[in-house]
């Protein structure tokens, strides 16, 4: 059994579910999400896990409703203005995974405030994967790697992990998915080759401390063997 547990990915869906069960528009579901997020980094601080990784918004959702993208973008602005004070007193230090440059100049200038303000704190390394592809960053990497003429012979995994998004942060050991889906939606598509998966039928507004507790400790109870055969 393993106990080593040291990055958690989550991909956070069921927003619109949670909202639709209760007679609510999609975006109450997105409220409800937005406002989960802090009581699961107060989570993951409690449990000491040293790096989170929460896939926010993918480079596919920019094909949802503009008026459900528009209020998304606007949740997400506005809970960097609520919540980028407390995060740095409390030692998170915020990355931000994916291209920037679609989004609005307003956001890009509050995300880019956030990882420069938080870059030297030590307590959480979170990361918000934010118009976030796993094909997209894996094509990033090989056009970067091409700029800077590095030759086929320089080429190994530990190198094409340097180009990447999430350059300097170990790959994740858990990847949580709320909601039931079994399916990897183009995260961490890369850095997810040996984690470990945890699918739960709750929907992100209600995946609280508990459940969290519960995907842990599964993932405790898992062998984990990396390609090798275990004695």
């Amino acid at each position: 059994m393993t106990t080593d547990l040291t990055h958690v990915a989550i991909i956070m869906d069921g927003n619109g579910r949670w909202a639709k069960q209760r007679g609510l528009p999609r975006l109450a579901g997105h409220k409800a999400g937005t406002e989960n997020v802090r009581r699961i980094i107060k989570s993951a601080v409690d449990f000491n896990i040293s790096y989170l990784t929460l896939y926010a918004f993918s480079t596919e959702n920019w094909a949802r409703p503009k008026e459900e993208v528009k209020g998304l973008m606007r949740l997400l602005s506005e809970s960097i203005d609520k919540e980028l004070d407390e995060l740095d007193r409390e030692g998170v230090q915020i990355r931000h995974l994916g291209d920037p440059v679609p989004l609005n100049a307003s956001l890009r200038k509050k995300i880019q405030k956030s990882v420069e303000r938080t870059k030297n704190n030590q307590r959480l390394v979170l990361s918000i994967a934010l118009n976030y592809g796993g094909r997209a960053e894996i094509v990033q990497a090989i056009k970067k790697m091409l700029e800077d003429k590095v030759t086929p012979e320089e080429v190994n995994e530990e190198l094409i992990s340097q180009y990447l998004y999430t350059a300097g942060i170990p790959d994740p050991d858990l990847i949580i998915r709320t909601s039931g889906e079994f399916r990897t939606s183009n995260f961490l598509i890369w850095q997810a080759a040996y984690a470990e998966w945890y699918i739960t039928p709750t929907l992100w507004p209600d995946f609280d401390k508990e459940e969290f507790s519960l995907a842990i400790e599964a993932f405790r109870q898992r062998e984990r063997r990396f390609g090798r055969v275990l004695s």
